[in-house]
Order: C-alpha cells, then structure tokens, then sequence
C-alpha cells in the first residue's frame, strides 16, 4: 500500500513568516508517503500505540511522524505534548510530556533552539514566561481554552476594587494577561498549599469555579470564586457518574478537580492530570474510569496494559487543533511564534515563579 499526503502550498504562504522564520529560513516540506523504509523506522513508535491506533490508520501517521522526528534534529528543537493529545503525538513524536506547568519548567532544561507546544495556547506562553531566550511556536494560535478566555486582566483589575486587599490566586489555565495581575498561581495539585501560604483568611480564586468549590472543601480560608469552568469537565455528572458504578461495581472512577463538586464527591479518587496516572501506575485497578478529558485515557493506557478503561470520552476541541500536519508545518515554516510583552511578562512571571518558590 501507498499513501502520499501533501500539504498545500497556499495554506503555508498564506500566514507571514515569522521572526523566527526570518532568522532561521524555511525548510523544503518532506515528501510523506508509507514506504518500507517509513514502516521499519516507525515500527518501535507503533508497537507503543497499538493498543490505541488501529493498524488501518498507522500508514497515515507514520510519513508524519517521521519527517517530524527527522526535522527535530535539523532544527534543533522539541516538542512538548500535554496529556490530552492524541497518542500518536504524545507518543510519536513528543520529547517532553506532562500537565502544563510540567512542560514549561522541564522546557527549560533542554539545550533546544525550538519549543513546539502541543496544548493550547496559555501553554505556549507560560513556556514563554519560563523561557524567554527561546523561540516557542504553537501549531495553532487558535487552540484556546474556555478556562483561559472566561477572564481578562481588566477583571482581575475590578476584582481587586471590589474586594481591596485580598490576594488573587490564578489556576495556570489563565493567559499572560491575567497572571499579570495576580499574586501568585497554582496548578490543581498545590491549589490547597498556594492557598494557605497566603496566611489570609480569604483569597480570590480564578478563573475555575469547580475547582475553587473542591480547593474551598479542603481549607478553611474562604474562597471567592470567578465563573469560568472548563467546558470538557463541566459536562460531567454525579449522575452520569453513578450509572456506570450501577453497571461495573468494581469500576474505579478517578476525577479531575476541575470537574464538579458533586462529581469529585461520588468518585474513588480526585487529583492532579499527574495525581490521575500515578494511581492508575500504582493502583493497577482492573478497570478505571478516568473523568478528564479522553485522550488521556489513551495515553495512560499505553503504559498499563493490564488495566481496562471504561471512557466517556468528553474531548477538548481545542487540544485537537493540534495535529502531525499542523506540527509538522510549524517544524518547516516556523510558525506560530508566541510573543509577549516584555514589561507584561515579567509582572506575569512572579505569579508563577512565587509558586515555583514554593516547592
């Protein structure tokens, strides 16, 4: 069988090049076609998905993956994958995996020229807030984040007339912008810690409601919350929840804390993107039910095989603008670069670095 892509050529010229690209020069885009050659290269990346990729759909990745793994080294570059993308990203052609916070402090340790993010775009800028001498590009500026756009800097501002005096906490799920006007982020797994290092007896907590409510079940400081929620855990339900439990009683059901109070409260465990797999690794549960997005079930199950995942599969639309064409296409043309203010941020990164700090 032979399969050939090509990526068309208007669509590349038609986004300007980037400072980057300037500096650096565009490269030919590779011929992508499922060869022999193409299949024994790729065979060991294979035989880590298979269990998630059909083989009808590997002859389609695989030219991907390799042109991508080959331009890295040309490049000099890296790629970071959070855990909800796909598994032929995650596993393919990722350098660097993890949450969030995770892909931008391990970024900074890479001798890399290129950070490519694979996530959405607060990602690529809080690499950016962590590694400023580096050029980060983001396959797609469009990958947003319900979480990130549910609040602007001009809110934070009137948060703080409102209630004069209290800290501001900001989830890492919030844009440049907003971590500009903070005191200090957090990340679900040290919420409850960044919370109570404030020595306050109340904080505002932005922007996820949900996550405020669990973080506000586990502290005595009081929490004023915003009102964004993520649009992949909001969609969850105690009830939903309790169905599958009525149809598999040894299911274990594992949440994420940006899902809703009640769905945290019905379920064997809750913690952190990181927390999640931990426990799967560790527990070795029969069967699991991972309530986050869907792509992670993939990518934890590529690691346990002897675990079943039972998935509702809530996927997030902007996690899935990132993809082998659109990579490889920002490996070529280098783009989109992510830029930002320097006076912005270096206010936005002591809110992050104060977290660091804190260990």
């Amino acid at each position: 069988m032979l399969v050939e892509t090509h990526l068309g050529k208007q669509a590349a010229q038609a986004v300007p090049l980037s400072d980057a690209a300037m500096r650096l020069g565009v490269l030919p885009m590779p011929t992508l076609q499922w060869t022999p050659e193409v299949e024994r290269e790729t065979a060991h990346l294979y035989e880590k998905v298979k269990r998630v990729i059909p083989p009808v759909e590997w002859p389609f990745h695989a030219p991907y993956v390799k042109a991508i793994n080959d331009l890295k080294r040309q490049r000099n570059a890296v790629i970071l994958a959070h855990n909800y993308q796909t598994p032929e990203i995650y596993n393919c052609v990722a350098d660097v995996v993890g949450d969030s916070l995770q892909l931008a402090r391990l970024a900074g340790s890479t001798n890399a020229d290129i950070i490519i993010q694979g996530g959405v775009h607060f990602m690529a800028e809080t690499s950016k807030l962590l590694n400023p001498d580096k050029t980060i590009l983001i396959p797609d500026s469009k990958a947003g984040c319900s979480l990130a756009e549910s609040i602007t800097g001009a809110d934070v501002r009137a948060l703080r007339k409102q209630y004069p005096g209290v800290p501001v906490v900001a989830y890492v799920n919030t844009s440049a912008e907003v971590k500009a006007e903070v005191d200090i982020c957090c990340t679900s797994s040290n919420a409850v810690k960044v919370v109570e290092s404030l020595g306050v007896d109340r904080v505002i907590f932005l922007p996820d409601r949900f996550l405020a409510q669990n973080v506000a079940a586990q502290t005595k400081v009081k929490i004023i919350a915003w009102t964004g929620a993520c649009e992949v855990h909001e969609r969850f339900t105690a009830e939903e929840i309790s169905a599958y439990r009525a149809n598999d009683p040894e299911l274990k059901v594992i949440a994420h804390p940006e899902c809703p109070r009640e769905v945290v409260e019905v379920s064997d465990f809750a913690g952190s993107t990181a927390a999640m797999i931990d426990y799967v690794k560790s527990q070795a549960p029969k069967r699991v039910l991972l309530v986050t997005e869907c792509s992670m079930a993939d990518n934890v199950a590529t690691e346990t095989p002897n675990v079943e995942f039972v998935r509702p599969c809530n996927l997030c639309p902007h996690m899935k603008r990132i993809t082998l064409p659109k990579i490889l296409e920002s490996l070529v043309y280098l783009r989109e670069e992510v830029t930002i203010d320097p006076a912005l941020a270096a206010r936005a990164r002591l809110s992050v670095q104060r977290m660091i700090d804190l260990g």
